[in-house]
């Protein structure tokens, strides 16, 4: 799932990395890596500090982002977090003026979350779900909370999207066992572990490979 959101923030990096003579040819790719790098990393630390409600929010539509698509992320806290680590990188490691560095993470990172959110959201995309982005930042304990679950419930038909009707309310869901706290505290444990494993620099180390 890195892979793939290293490709998907490639595709959307044209008019503020590619085409942007504030970024030297030579740093593109690298651009590239720090961006998924903060989108990935951002999400796991919001995981990991227990905020898993706010990314099902996010992806989901409980908030004002589907509505009015990138405009809408730009209200969004996690967003706003991203963008502001995104252009203090841009700052300090890439030696970007401060207006140039925001602009371009106020214009690339909303761009990638609203591009990842459409795609998991597509049943016909198979290579983008929520729940294979919550298992690469969790080390894969979003589809272990899923099988217990069904154990705890007896339910063998629970699955992840019952997981998110559990959290959203939406009517529909099948019931599993557990409360979900039990099930934050779980995915956040994942998350704190994949931190302790791949701290930022190995992260970023993981997303380097994959520029060719």
């Amino acid at each position: 799932m890195l892979e793939e959101l290293f490709n998907l923030v490639k595709e959307q990096s044209g008019d503020p990395v590619v085409n942007n003579p504030a970024i030297p040819n030579e740093l593109n790719n690298d651009v590239v890596a720090e961006a998924t790098n903060t989108v990935a990393g951002g999400l796991r630390n919001m995981v990991a500090g227990g905020g898993l409600q706010n990314i099902i929010s996010l992806f989901t539509g409980g908030g004002d982002n589907q509505s009015s698509g990138v405009k809408g992320l730009l209200s969004n806290p996690i967003v706003n977090m991203m963008i502001g680590h995104f252009a203090g990188k841009l700052i300090s490691k890439y030696n970007i003026g401060g207006s140039q560095a925001n602009n371009i993470a106020a214009n690339l990172i909303p761009s990638v979350i609203s591009t990842l959110i459409n795609k998991s959201n597509d049943s016909s995309n198979s290579g983008f779900s929520l729940e294979n982005l919550l298992n690469s930042i969790t080390g894969g304990q979003s589809t272990q909370v899923v099988q217990q679950q069904q154990q705890a419930s007896g339910n063998s038909g629970f699955n992840f999207q019952d997981l998110i009707s559990q959290f959203t309310g939406a009517g529909g869901g099948q019931q599993g066992g557990g409360s979900l706290m039990d099930i934050v505290s779980q995915l956040a444990g994942g998350a704190q572990d994949q931190q302790a494993k791949n701290g930022s620099g190995g992260l970023m180390d993981l997303i380097k490979g994959f520029i060719k």
